[in-house]
């Protein structure tokens, strides 16, 4: 009979443990799952942020590859203007 009390006691006392475990992992559980919401917020809203910045990246370089190829017209049109300019000032000395 004690043997038998004894092997109760020991089971009540394991099943206790156990459900004393459990609750620990279940709330462990819960809170990684938190987390993990939590990166994945995170990892969302830098991917958000990352594409606005790539977006105003490729605006800006648009932009500069304009404002180059306009820089680039205005100088082949100051040395066209430079080369006439010579040109008349050749002819007006040829002239004298």
């Amino acid at each position: 009979m004690r043997k038998s009390e004894r092997r109760i006691k020991e089971l009540t006392y394991q099943t206790e443990e156990d459900r004393k475990n459990l609750l620990r992992l279940q709330d462990l559980v819960d809170k990684l799952q938190l987390k993990v919401k939590a990166y994945k917020r995170q990892a969302e809203e830098a991917e958000e942020q990352a594409n606005t910045n790539l977006s105003k990246f490729r605006k800006v370089q648009h932009e500069l590859d304009e404002a180059e190829e306009r820089a680039d017209i205005a100088e082949s049109q100051v040395n066209k203007l430079r080369a006439k300019s010579r040109d008349i000032g050749t002819k007006g000395l040829n002239e004298e």
